[in-house]
């Protein structure tokens, strides 16, 4: 998924993208600081070369945070708090395309429309990851209830889709 991201926005990493990249990448296995750089060159292409100055910082703040954990080897991988945070930020990613592809099935307008809700929920996104330490336990169930329904709405609005699909 990541990778296909990197493809369509070339060059223009957007702010907060970085700790997103790193958070699902150390859920398929732990990695030093040099190999996730390694990871973002070659998952764009070398269009994306983080810089250490970018990576080590992140990797302390998410050291911080709990989000993930430094192995005896020098390796650092997700913890459980960090996982929740990435199942998180899929599922807010997801509700996103699902609501982007019905503004791009508009038009023009839509594209329009398209972009600015990107970037908007985009700075959303980071801010709420970066804040998720911060929230108390009951904001984040009540986070968490919000996005469940929402998947929820739109699993059905796809089971519709699809039924209505086989009819025709």
């Amino acid at each position: 998924m990541v990778g296909e991201w990197l493809q369509r926005v070339g060059s223009s990493i957007p702010r907060g993208f970085s700790r997103y990249f790193i958070l699902e990448l150390l859920t398929t296995k732990p990695y030093t600081g040099k190999e996730i750089i390694d990871a973002a060159t070659q998952q764009s292409d070398g269009k994306w070369k983080p810089s250490p100055g970018l990576i080590y910082p992140l990797l302390g703040r998410l050291l911080d945070e709990g989000l993930i954990e430094e192995s005896k080897d020098g390796k650092y991988q997700i913890t459980k708090k960090g996982k929740d945070t990435s199942d998180d930020l899929q599922t807010v990613n997801k509700i996103i395309k699902n609501q982007l592809d019905v503004l791009l099935r508009i038009g023009n307008v839509g594209r329009f429309a398209t972009m600015d809700v990107l970037e908007r929920m985009n700075m959303l996104g980071s801010s709420l990851s970066s804040n998720v330490i911060k929230m108390t336990k009951e904001e984040t169930q009540k986070y968490r209830k919000f996005l469940e329904s929402e998947l929820k709405k739109l699993d059905a609005n796809e089971g519709k889709q699809g039924k209505e699909i086989k009819i025709d």
